[in-house]
């Protein structure tokens, strides 16, 4: 990966830096609100919403930096991948408490972002391998 040419920095590049940017400064400011979705499995949820948050602020930085973003495309990659369990919980759970309260909308749309969110996680992993400046 070292010495990989860069890819130019395209409008989804940027957008996906902006995501990261607006989702990991909200990892680091509301941890809260993210810690519901980290999977039970797995310790010390509030260290991993300030670790994940950090991540993507890192990710952003290196996708807008020519020298870092070939590596930054593969951290991206990495770190969508690797959250996508948090976005199954969020899924689980927004199911759970639908089915408590079927009849609230506000609950049945929730639930239905977040069964819509799932499949989008795979065209932001293409964004971020298209910063690798690779064919992948």
């Amino acid at each position: 990966m070292a010495g990989s040419p860069s890819a130019p920095l395209t409008r989804r590049i940027v957008g996906l830096a902006l995501l990261f940017v607006a989702s990991g400064t909200t990892h680091l400011v509301r941890p809260q609100v993210f810690e519901p979705i980290v999977p039970h499995a797995l310790p010390a949820r509030r260290e991993l919403v300030y670790v994940s948050g950090v991540a993507e602020l890192v990710c952003a930085a290196g996708l807008l930096v020519p020298g870092t973003r070939s590596v930054a495309g593969w951290g991206s990659a990495a770190l969508l991948v690797g959250v996508f369990p948090a976005n199954v919980q969020m899924t689980v759970a927004a199911a759970k408490r639908w089915r408590r309260h079927p009849d609230d909308p506000k609950r049945a749309a929730f639930l239905a972002g977040t069964v819509a969110r799932l499949p989008l996680q795979w065209p932001l992993v293409r964004v971020a391998l298209s910063a690798t400046g690779r064919d992948v």
